[in-house]
């Protein structure tokens, strides 16, 4: 089994159970992350028996409408507004704890596309179930020049009270450098670093009707030689790449394609937190950025359709 065939997963290649997408640990090597997406209309709906794993409802286009079943018997019930599609702004969100039953469908018996996270969580759902509103999600201005990208930290430390979960979208426009410099989280350095696995789930949108195969591409490499992994992506809509060592970086756009993804982290440590150490190779970069201005088409709140734009005058195609 080649890298890519074990750790890229093409949109439709990993479904279960109605899932378009079923990332647990059943998958060979997974153990801490997890991730489902399926595309829901009128009544449809999917079910999480979510036993030690805690979960975040991450709506990638359309309203979601969510229940969640407490071991303790108490039923909490979530409208999640949504957004047109991920590269109209943030989301809101709902945190639900470990043990409960979740059931996802779309808001108003309308469309939408729907993505559940999820972390094992050694407390066994000792947190309280939470609806963050998009307003209450901060959105970060990451890197500079051509490596700008826009963060939204709905699942992280600082934004969400969790046991085990980190999770965030990327935003990286058209032509740009995101994960970039490459960096890993795959050994327990206390205070330095954190072992982390990570999901990485992946839509492209192209900047133009010009563009009818929207792609990116995602680079992951070892760190160690007593853990290869060699993996180099094309990405597009759907498609997911899993990290479970190693450097990962860049996640690079397309010069005709807008890339966005969602992160999902969690590891075996006792702390929740993000803690990276940066490629030596390459991570004078970050030095680089107090002397360039910051991409100004950030933050990328696109309509859910957008019009062609014609080249400029004397530019080539």
């Amino acid at each position: 089994m080649t890298d890519e065939n074990r750790w890229v997963l093409p949109r439709g290649t990993a479904g279960a159970d109605g899932w378009e997408l079923a990332v647990t640990a059943a998958h060979p090597g997974w153990q801490h992350t997890a991730l489902r997406v399926a595309d829901l209309t009128g009544t449809d709906s999917r079910t999480v028996e979510a036993g030690p794993w805690e979960h975040i409802v991450v709506p990638l286009s359309g309203g979601v409408h969510v229940t969640a079943h407490a071991p303790d018997g108490q039923v909490h019930e979530a409208e999640l507004d949504g957004r047109a599609d991920v590269f109209a702004g943030p989301t809101d969100v709902a945190y639900v704890p470990a043990g409960s039953r979740i059931t996802v469908r779309a808001g108003g018996g309308g469309a939408a596309r729907v993505a559940v996270a999820g972390a094992l969580a050694p407390g066994g759902g000792s947190r309280a179930f939470r609806r963050i509103p998009a307003a209450d999600v901060p959105v970060e201005r990451r890197g500079a020049g051509s490596a700008s990208r826009e963060v939204r930290n709905f699942g992280t430390p600082a934004v969400l009270e969790a046991e085990a979960i980190i999770a965030c979208e990327v935003v990286t426009p058209a032509g740009n450098w995101s994960s970039w410099p490459p960096h890993k989280h795959d050994a327990e350095r206390p205070g330095e670093e954190t072992a982390l696995e990570e999901i990485y789930y992946f839509e492209t949108r192209s900047v133009d009707d010009r563009c009818t195969d929207p792609v990116g591409y995602q680079r992951v490499h070892a760190s160690a030689a007593d853990r290869p992994i060699d993996v180099l992506a094309e990405v597009r809509t759907g498609d997911v790449v899993l990290v479970p060592y190693g450097w990962h970086g860049p996640s690079a756009a397309a010069p005709d394609a807008h890339l966005y993804y969602l992160n999902v982290m969690a590891g075996p440590g006792p702390e929740r937190a993000w803690l990276i150490c940066d490629d030596p190779a390459h991570a004078r970069v970050r030095e680089t950025w107090a002397d360039q201005p910051f991409d100004p088409r950030l933050p990328l709140a696109l309509p859910a359709t957008e019009p062609p734009t014609p080249p400029a005058a004397g530019k080539a195609r």
